[in-house]
Order: structure tokens, then C-alpha cells, then sequence
């Protein structure tokens, strides 16, 4: 360490990188020779950058340098029992320590201090998550994630329904890591994950009771054992394909897939050779867990295969072997301007997300140390990767069931009482009449999925397709799923020669390839496809439909909050608002022909529509200052909103001054949540709520009371940063009163909702009451039962 007058801190140098971390060994040691490793990174402070933290090993001593001379060795033990304590002062030293104490390349530590793990953040300058004014976002997404699990941990919530949510919470934390990165995770995660292995063991062990048990194949009888070996050998061995991992010619370290179930495998020629590492990966096609003879008890798929190793490795003997996974990260790193063909673009970034840096390895908490260790050591050499790829790498021991998203195949069991009573969706259009005719006689507002989908906007689209009246479709997509019965509706609107345009986003996260997929048949189709818009992706959820009527043409129009997914439908709330009004027709023509017909934001500011990139935001800040004025005017100020996610900072300080100016603002959100409420002089007058159910809340709705007259508005933004400023997104006005009454029941029902979450300053939360999830009194439940009178049953959940 370097000597400051009564004070040490760690050396530190400009740059990043290895090249930088051997220019700073050259300059404190004389040498740039050692071996180097990264830990991992401090977080930022306003006057503290992040720092990338090294481990230099078998370190070589060059010439005396000027920097040398100042140095002080100091014994990591000392450091971790506190002996140096009075001498360590610096911020970005304290927080190095704190990542070594972290990382798990780092046992010197841990064998120091007795095992109690790393010393506390230091406290420097406010970072993002210390702010006066925001919450942190990371911890604001763990937050709903802990409700999640709140919902699989109540023993009142049907028993298959817990393993729905468990595999929610696992899905959600991948996606985490994905987007994150490690530097976002911490205790938490720690925390959950720890919450989510008892409650699989609760959950695993009520299964149980009912004749559905899970065993290790130590617990299989011997004709069980026989018939599973004989389904190996016929249905898995083929599959199965063994890959070395200790590396050597003509066996270059493979490229472990992301999300996937691997066996890394210990084996041994004889009795005195050395070690040789492999790994077996486990297709995703196959179920995950097996079942018996009985056809009740199931066993998982990696306790068979790893039962049966020998079969792979026959001139070898399998010492050991253990369960693990890698999460990748998930973005794609593209360059919308330069890119002269953005579908092939975003093609060869799909090819190279897979071998992406690794963000997260899970191991099998029974795998040894040398098996663990050889892991996290060998990933480093992946092809084309340096040490560097997994500088960031956080390694989680799972002592339970990995992978725990393959849970949802359990659900589907049967369990008497397992499930949340059978609901019916109602149609939400007369089946008898034409729906232009029904549109026509007023505006008609559809909430799934207790309104069909299928009835309502799939139905527009089909009788667009079939109709000899209709001209033109058009259309935004986003995630439509597989087998989507809204492109086959495209393609035959396509195939009757009726001019189709659909803007399909290629950059929707995750959903890539299966665009590409859908670009490429609505070309094939004869459709009119675009899917790029420079520096921004594509949001909206707007379809139009222009039909020939007594000679003149006629536009319908459908703006909703949620995809076109027919799948998605069943389980996301979403609103749609189905019009004929015609300002709103010609404003959706007006959009269309900027998204077709260039390339940049559509900056047209149009009759009805609110369209970000431009003109959202000046509408909402316009909108909540409206509200402030009303308020200090003596007028009663009031804005509720419902809405998935809220961290846009502008908008957030607009409805502080709005809460001091004397509004009240109402908020239903369901995930990412920055703004702190209830803080006295900046918030008092904002409350946060979010409701976690058996469907997920996806819907968008505003609502601006406006001296009593009352604007509603519905669409695809949510109030954060990438939706008003990132992308394009279509908001509209909802007029016809009747559609206004439901809007209001629907924010005052989320609202009231005594199974809700309340949000609190320090950005907890609590319950507002102890009701379960499905209670007759929840939100969700209540909507059910407003639809029970209502037209015919369409289908059955």
C-alpha cells in the first residue's frame, strides 16, 4: 500500500483494463509481470468513480521507482481482522476491500477475518442509492421481486400457483444479471435467492403430501433405476454430446450456453494420472423432471444423467460431478446509424450475445472445491476471451434445486386445490354483428384478459383480413410470440391483396429472432415491412385498419397499453381502446406514414395522440403543472396513474412541486419505482401502491383531474426515461363516459386493493392488509366478478 502521511490506501492508476492495471505495476513496482486477475468494480460516488479492482499473484520486483519507495506491505490477514483499521481512511480503498472481501478468488480474506464475509460499505459521498431526492432502481427491482416471492411464500396461495410464482421470481433474476450485471446484485439478491430455496422446500415438501414426490436417484428403487437407465440410453444418450474443458490441441475451451443446465464432469484415466475436466450439457428440450413407473414421484432430469455418466466416458472412471449454469449478459451492442442493414445487424449481434461476457455462474453447493475452483478458473479461456470476460463474475452456491424457472412444469400436476378457481373470460363484442358496426356506435374499451382477446382485437384483424371493404392494415409489433395468429392474419390480408404495413421493432429485447422470423413472412407475404428507427425502438401498440364505406373511406383504430400476443393476453391485464373516432384515425394515418416514410423520431405533433420521443413528455410536465395550478388556484388537484414502471427524474421532480403545491397524487405502480413518496415538504402528497396478483399488471392508465373535467388517457409509456425518451409510444384520450367510468373503477379498485404494497420513503414496503393473492376482496377478483354477467364464456383459465 501507499504511504500518505499517517494514512495507507491502495495504489491507483488511470485507465481500464489489464493494459492499464501492468502500466500501474511498472510504475510502482519496476515490473509489469505477475498474475492478474479482476474482483470486480467499487460503485460510483458523485466524487468517487468506479474503480476497477485487481489481484496481482506471484508479483516480481523490477527497479526501485520514485512510487515504490512509498510502499508498505500490508498482510490481507491484517486487514481483514481490522489490525490497520485507524490507517485506512481513503474511500476508494475501503471500498476495494470491500470487493475483495466479496470475491470468492479472494479465501485469504475469509480465512482472516473467521469466515464473516466483507466489511460494510464506506461511507463517502451520496451515490445514486443514498440520493435525497430518488431511490436506487436496482434495489427497487429486487423490491418487486421480493413481492413476487411473497406471493409463493404464502401457504393460502394454491399450492401450484407458488410454483408459478417461484418460477416468475427465477426468470425475473435472470433477466437481472442480463441487463444489470453483477455490479447491481449484492446481499438482496443474497437474501431472495436464500427465501427462494426454503420456499421451494416448503413447496416441494406439500407436494409431497399429495403423492407428487421429487427424489435424488439415490432414492429410486432398483426397477426404477432399470427403466430409467433404458429410457437414457433411448431417448437422452443420443442427445447427450461431451465436451473437454481442460484445454489441449484440437480442443479449444467451448462456448458454454447461457440459461442452460450443464454438468461439469471430474475424470480420471487411472488410478495415479492427473485430472481431466469435461462438462455434459443438458438439451433444453429435455423435461426437466422425468416421471416414475408410479407415474406420481418424478425425478430431475440431471440425477439420471449424471447417474449414467459412464455410459459417456467409458474408458475413463467419473470421480465427480456437478450441476451448473452461466448467465450471460444480454444486451446487443449496435450501431443504428452505421448499420446499413439493421436486420443483419442485429443478426450477428444475436450470434454474439452467446458467447457475451459471463455475468453469473451458479454451482451445485455439493461440487468440491477443486471442481468449483477449475469452473470459475477455466471460463476465463473461453475462445476470443480473455481473464477479463469474467472480471465482474458472481458465483452463487445453490444448495437446493437449480434453474428454479422449470418449476412451471410442476404445475401443471394434478393437485386437487392447486389452482386458483376457474375463471372465464367474457366477449366484449356481440358475435352476431359486424364489428365495424359496433365500433362505430361508440368507442369500446377492452381489458384482458377479462375481456377476450381473440373476440375483441384479434377479431379486427381477422374480419380485416376477410372484409372486400377493407383497403389497408396497418400495424406496430413488438412481441407477438410464436405461432402468432396475429401475423397469420397479416399474411392472409396480404395474400387478398389489401395494403398491409407493419413496423416490426427488431430490437425488442430477447424477442429478436423470433422478429426476424416474422419480418421475413410478412415479406414473403407481400406486406410493406420497416423495422428501424435510428437511436430508438419502437413501443407503440397501435394497429389501423381503413375501410371503404357508402365511397368514402373509413378508419378504425386500436391503441392499447399491451402486445399483440394472444398468449400474453391470458395472463398480462392490458387495456385496448377500440375507436372510430376520426381526429384519433387520421392522427394513427399521420404516424404511420413518418414511421414507413423515414427513418428518424416522428416529430409531427398530431390533433389527439400523444407520441414520445417529442411530444409525451412536454404533455405530461404540461399536464402535472396544469394540476399545481389548479391546486394553488383553491381547486382540488388530483392525478392518479397506473403504470409498470416510473423513473424519469424531470417527470418525478414535476410531481414533487405538484405534491407541494397541494396535489394529490395517486400512484399504481407495479415494478421499477424511484420516486420516494411521503417525505414531508417534497412528497407528502404522494402515495405508491403496486398489486401483485394472479394475472400481471401491464396496463398504463393517466388520469388528470383537471378542475373536475377529468382527462384519461391510455397507452403503451410507462413515466420512466427510456419510454419518454427512447422510444416511440402512443398515448391516447379515452371519451366516451362509459369507457371513463371503467378507467375510474379500475384505478380506485388497484388502489383500494387491500392486498396491496404500499411503497415507503427508505423504499420498503408493507402490506396494506393481510389479504391473499386471489382473495374475493382483491382487485384482480373483484374485476372477475364485474364481468360474470356479461356476454358469452369465450375461454376458460
Amino acid at each position: 500500500m501507499l504511504r500518505e502521511e499517517d494514512a495507507l490506501q491502495l495504489p491507483v492508476t488511470a485507465g481500464a483494463g489489464e493494459p492499464a492495471a501492468r502500466h500501474g505495476l511498472t510504475e510502482w513496482f519496476g515490473s509489469r509481470v505477475a498474475d492478474l486477475v479482476l474482483l470486480g468494480r467499487t460503485a460510483p460516488g458523485i466524487e468517487q468513480p468506479s474503480l476497477e479492482v485487481w489481484l496481482a499473484r506471484k508479483l516480481r520486483r523490477g527497479l526501485e521507482t520514485d512510487a515504490g519507495r512509498r510502499v508498505e506491505w500490508v498482510a490481507l490477514g491484517e486487514v481483514a481482522r481490522g489490525v490497520r483499521t485507524s490507517e485506512l481512511r481513503d474511500p476508494g480503498t475501503l471500498a476495494a476491500f470491500g470487493v475483495a472481501a466479496r470475491s470468492t478468488l479472494v479465501p485469504e480474506w475469509r480465512l482472516a477475518d473467521g469466515g464473516r464475509g466483507a466489511p460494510p460499505e464506506p461511507v463517502s459521498e451520496p451515490a445514486e442509492a443514498e440520493s435525497l431526492e430518488f431511490l436506487d432502481s436496482s434495489r427497487s427491482l429486487l423490491e418487486f421481486n421480493a413481492r413476487v416471492l411473497a406471493a409463493a411464500e404464502d401457504a393460502r396461495t394454491p399450492l401450484l400457483e407458488r410454483f408459478r410464482y417461484l418460477s416468475i421470481l427465477s426468470a425475473n433474476l435472470d433477466e437481472f444479471y442480463m441487463a444489470l450485471g453483477p455490479e447491481s446484485a449484492g446481499a438482496r439478491v443474497d437474501e431472495l435467492l436464500a427465501r427462494q430455496q426454503r420456499c421451494i422446500v416448503d413447496c416441494l415438501g406439500r407436494l409431497a403430501e399429495h403423492g407428487h414426490r421429487i427424489l435424488p436417484w439415490a432414492s429410486i428403487g432398483p426397477e426404477d433405476r432399470d427403466a430409467l437407465r433404458a429410457r437414457f440410453r433411448r431417448e437422452f444418450f443420443p442427445s447427450l454430446t461431451p465436451r473437454a474443458i481442460t484445454l489441449s490441441p484440437g480442443h479449444p475451451f467451448p462456448s458454454i450456453p447461457a440459461l442452460t443446465l450443464s454438468l461439469a464432469v471430474a475424470l480420471q484415466g487411472d488410478q495415479t494420472g492427473p485430472l481431466h475436466f469435461a462438462y455434459v450439457r443438458l438439451p433444453p428440450t429435455l423435461p426437466r423432471f422425468i416421471p416414475l413407473t408410479d407415474g406420481r414421484d418424478l425425478v430431475p432430469v440431471e440425477e439420471i444423467v449424471a447417474a449414467n455418466l459412464g455410459l459417456l466416458y467409458p474408458d475413463r472412471r467419473v470421480q465427480e460431478a456437478a450441476l451448473f449454469r452461466v448467465t450471460r449478459k444480454g444486451d446487443l451492442e449496435l450501431e443504428d446509424a452505421a448499420a446499413g442493414d439493421l436486420l443483419q445487424a442485429v443478426e450477428e449481434e444475436l450470434d454474439q450475445r452467446a458467447v457475451n461476457p459471463i455475468v453469473r455462474l451458479e454451482v451445485q453447493q455439493s461440487a468440491s472445491p477443486v471442481l468449483r475452483d477449475m469452473l470459475a478458473q477455466e471460463l476465463r479461456f473461453e475462445a476470443g476471451r480473455g481473464a477479463s470476460s469474467l472480471g465482474d463474475l458472481v458465483i452463487h452456491d445453490v444448495p437446493g434445486l437449480m434453474a428454479a424457472g422449470d418449476l412451471r412444469q410442476l404445475a401443471n400436476l394434478p393437485v386437487p386445490g392447486g389452482s386458483f378457481p376457474v375463471f372465464t373470460s367474457r366477449a366484449a363484442l356481440d358475435a352476431g354483428r359486424p364489428i365495424w358496426t359496433q365500433i362505430r356506435e361508440h368507442d369500446r374499451l377492452v381489458h384482458h384478459p377479462y375481456d377476450d382477446f381473440s373476440n375483441s382485437v384479434l377479431r379486427l384483424l381477422e374480419e380485416a383480413a376477410e372484409d372486400p371493404e377493407v383497403v389497408a392494415v396497418k400495424l406496430t409489433l413488438y412481441r407477438t410470440g410464436e405461432a402468432s395468429p396475429v401475423v397469420r392474419a397479416l399474411v392472409r390480408a396480404a395474400a387478398a391483396g389489401k395494403e398491409v404495413a407493419v413496423f416490426v421493432e427488431l430490437k425488442a429485447s430477447y424477442d429478436e429472432a423470433r422478429n426476424i422470423a416474422w419480418v421475413k413472412q410478412l415479406e414473403r407475404a407481400g406486406a410493406q415491412v420497416v423495422y428501424g428507427l435510428v437511436g430508438l425502438k419502437n413501443h407503440a401498440k397501435v394497429a389501423l385498419v381503413v375501410r371503404r364505406e357508402q365511397g368514402e373511406l373509413r378508419r378504425y383504430a386500436h391503441i392499447g397499453t399491451g402486445n399483440y400476443n394472444a398468449a400474453t393476453a391470458r395472463a398480462y391485464t392490458d387495456l385496448g381502446l377500440l375507436t372510430a373516432d376520426p381526429a384519433i384515425g387520421d392522427d394513427l394515418g399521420d404516424l404511420f406514414n413518418q414511421l414507413t416514410g423515414t427513418s428518424g423520431a416522428p416529430g409531427a405533433k398530431l390533433r389527439r395522440l400523444l407520441v414520445a420521443p417529442e411530444h409525451l413528455l412536454p404533455g405530461l410536465l404540461e399536464r402535472i403543472g396544469r394540476e399545481a395550478d389548479h391546486a394553488r388556484a383553491g381547486r382540488a388537484g388530483l392525478i392518479r396513474a397506473k403504470l409498470n414502471g416510473l423513473d424519469d427524474p424531470e417527470l418525478i421532480r414535476a410531481l414533487y412541486a405538484a405534491s407541494r403545491a397541494g396535489v394529490e397524487v395517486r400512484l399504481v405502480v407495479r415494478g421499477l419505482c424511484t420516486l420516494k413518496p411521503g417525505v414531508e415538504g417534497m412528497s407528502d402528497r404522494i402515495r405508491v401502491r403496486g398489486v401483485i396478483g394472479r394475472f400481471l399488471e401491464h396496463a398504463r392508465i393517466y388520469h388528470f383531474a383537471d378542475g373536475g373535467t377529468d382527462e384519461y388517457l391510455i397507452g403503451s409509456a410507462d413515466w420512466r426515461s427510456r419510454n419518454l425518451r427512447r422510444r416511440v409510444e402512443v398515448v391516447a384520450p379515452v371519451l366516451d363516459p362509459a369507457c371513463r367510468q371503467r378507467l375510474d373503477r379500475i384505478l380506485t379498485r388497484e388502489f383500494d386493493d387491500r392486498s396491496a404494497w404500499e411503497l415507503a420513503a427508505d423504499g420498503s414496503y408493507r402490506q396494506l392488509g393481510s389479504l391473499a393473492v386471489g382473495d374475493p376482496s382483491t382487485s384482480q377478483t373483484q374485476a372477475i366478478s364485474e364481468l360474470q354477467q356479461r356476454q358469452e364464456v369465450v375461454w376458460t383459465a
